[in-house]
Order: C-alpha cells, then structure tokens, then sequence
C-alpha cells in the first residue's frame, strides 16, 4: 500500500511539473519586437518568420526614439527579444549596456551587409546593431506652386512660404536644420548656439502648415503644402502620384541615419531572436523590406535583385557624389532635454 501510495504521488509530481514545462516550451516559441507602428510588414517579413521558425511575432511599437529609450532604461529591456530604432539611440543603449552583444556564428547571413553600414559610430565594431535601413531627408517641393527658389534648408524660413510647408515632426531633425543654416552640425551641443537656434527656429513658424512625421506626403500630393521636409520615402511616395514634385537635396549638407536592430541585455529569448536577425538578412526578406519601406538598401546582396527602376530612383538611392559627407544625427547626451524644448516650445507659437 505505501509503494503504491509513493507511485501515486510521484505521479502527481510529474504531472504538476508537466504544466510548466509546457508553458515554457510555448514561451520559447515567441519573440517580442518593440518598433514603430508597421515598421516591420506584417505580410513580407512577420509572417514568413513564423511560417519558416514556428515562432510567433508579438509587435509592441513606440512613437518616438526617446519614448523606446525610457522603456529600456526602466526596464533593461526585459520584456523585448528586438528592438528596432535609429542608430543615435542605438548607441546610447549602448552605451548604458542595454543591449547585448551579437553571436555573429548565429548570424551567418551578417555577411550581407554593406560595408558603408558597418563599423559606424553608433556600433564601432559592428558588434551589437544589425542594420535594417538607411534613410537621408530631403526636402520636396510643387515648382508650380512656389514662387521662390529652393536650394536648401534656409529657403524654408521664405516668407513667400507662409502657410505652406510641412515638416516632419521631430525635434533633432528640425532643430539640427535650423543649426545647419547656422553654419553648425545636426549635433551641436553649445548652449549659445542652440539658444541662436531656438531664435531663429521661431521665425519659421509663420510657415508651418503641418508636422507630420508619418504621413507627410500626403499632404503634398492633395496641395495642401507646396514644401515638405521629409524622409526619402515619403518623397518617393509622393511622386509616384505627382511626378511634378521636385525633390532637392539641400546645399547646406543631407542628413544621414541608419534604422537598426538589436537584442535587449535582459532578452528572453535571445535564441530567437538571433533567428529573426539571421532571418531579416536573407536577400530575399531584405529585397522585400527595401520595397516595401522604399528607404536606402542595406544588405547587398538584396540590392543586386531589386529592379533597375528602383535602383534608379534618386529620391531614394541617392547618387554617392551627392550623399558625400551626409551627416550623422547622434545622440547628444545632456543636450538631449534642451533640443525637446526648443522644439516644444516651437510647436506652441
């Protein structure tokens, strides 16, 4: 009777211990991602991942760089596997060690990668960021409905402009332009500077018609706004429906970025998520991710399948002589606070 008893309850152990074990098997078949709102398609990339891993996608987004920074920091990322946001606070996480180094054996697909995307200085050893775009701002213009000439960013500040133009709404881009007809880098720090800045910023409120981060094209196709200040994309978008919007590349110096991921130092999953990084460099999957999103191709060895049109497209594949120099908007450190309230202060004349 006591053997039987001792079976019994051996049997009831095992049992208990089945639940957890299950649920744990299930828990590893998920990978949390934290982006932007439909920065990653669910159709060409989420998907597919599933279907080829088993893995399913659970997709929590953030709407600003600054908002998913706070998140990590409060909560060492534990509750992400990916994080995809742009390279300035890519390198601040890094900094903080938030994020964790990268097993590249698990990641054979990293050799797709482009050279000029590697060793930047937001990842100098390419050890923690695996690239997913790069991205310049141009400015976009109706010639139809613009008196004026439009050369570069100090010709936004044009009073014949009144009204009319829509910016996206960030404070380092737009702040960093108005540091640019300054004569100064997207990054300055200086007080005194940023105080010019913040006075001459003021002048182009008049003109202002929308801010617009997301959708900005939308409102030059519909000629609500005759001139937008946006990313590549957008102006792609927008001429595909007005092919007689003019794109410019400002004389005063392009801006530059990378968008990129990276796993969270308290990851957990981070064997999936090593799967997913792998996963976004198949030459297919990054194909479709560059024609998807229409920014700047990032993996080379999807460059080489994309069609010639598509390569041939100047509002998005800058030609190289023009890109030149582009400068990289980096993470400012304590002057981080002072660009957000020059740019609050702005959006409230």
């Amino acid at each position: 009777m006591k053997k039987l008893l001792t079976l019994a309850l051996c049997a009831l152990l095992l049992a208990s211990l089945a639940l957890p074990v299950a649920m744990l098997a299930e828990e590893e078949k998920a990978l949390n991602v934290f982006t932007w709102e439909a920065y990653l398609d669910q159709d060409t990339v989420l998907a597919p991942f599933t279907a080829e891993t088993g893995i399913r996608v659970n997709y929590a987004t953030f709407s600003s760089n600054e908002e998913m920074l706070t998140k990590l920091q409060a909560t060492g990322g534990a509750d992400y596997d990916i994080i995809l946001a742009s390279d300035y606070v890519l390198d601040a996480a890094r900094q903080q060690d938030l994020i964790q180094p990268l097993d590249k054996d698990r990641i054979p697909n990293f050799k797709n990668i482009k050279a000029r995307c590697l060793n930047q200085y937001f990842d100098p050893d390419s050890a923690y960021v695996v690239p997913y775009i790069m991205g310049t701002p141009v400015i976009l213009y109706d010639p139809a409905a613009v008196d004026v000439d439009i050369t570069g960013y100090e010709d936004l500040w044009n009073p014949a402009l009144k009204d009319s133009v829509v910016v996206m709404d960030d404070a380092r881009n737009v702040v960093g332009v108005t540091l640019k007809t300054l004569g100064q880098s997207f990054n300055t720090t200086d007080d005194a500077l940023l105080a010019r800045a913040a006075e001459k910023l003021a002048g182009l409120r008049p003109n202002i018609r929308a801010f617009d981060y997301d959708t900005p094209h939308v409102q030059m196709v519909s000629g609500e706004t005759s001139v937008g200040y946006m990313f590549t994309p957008f102006a792609a978008l927008a001429r595909m429906d007005r092919p007689d919007l003019e794109v410019v590349f400002p004389k005063e110096g392009l801006g530059f970025g990378i968008d990129g991921l990276v796993i969270p130092a308290q990851a957990p999953h981070p064997e999936n998520a090593h799967l997913f990084l792998d996963f976004m460099l198949q030459p297919e999957i990054g194909m479709a991710i560059a024609l998807e999103q229409d920014y700047r191709c990032v993996n080379r060895a999807a460059y080489e399948m994309l069609p010639d049109e598509v390569k041939g497209n100047r509002a998005i594949y800058i030609p190289d002589d023009i890109l030149g120099d582009a400068e990289f908007i980096r993470d400012v450190g304590d002057a981080t606070p002072v660009y957000w309230d020059i740019w609050a202060k702005f959006k409230q004349y």
